[in-house]
């Protein structure tokens, strides 16, 4: 699996525990804007023909 999915993920939950379960500020939420952006951008990359280790199981 990519590091980037994995980084993803984890700043996905982080922000999913810190918003329910502490009262999040509003600023907290840039971790879920850049959680899923950095998930879409690396799923897309993963696919993208030309690119080094694209479409390697």
């Amino acid at each position: 699996m990519d590091l980037g999915i994995i980084v993803a993920i984890v700043m996905l939950a982080v922000w999913g525990v810190w918003t329910f379960a502490l009262n999040a500020p509003g600023w907290a939420h840039i971790l879920l804007t850049l959680g899923v952006f950095l998930l879409f951008y690396r799923i897309v990359v993963r696919g993208t023909p030309g690119y080094p280790g694209a479409n390697k199981p």
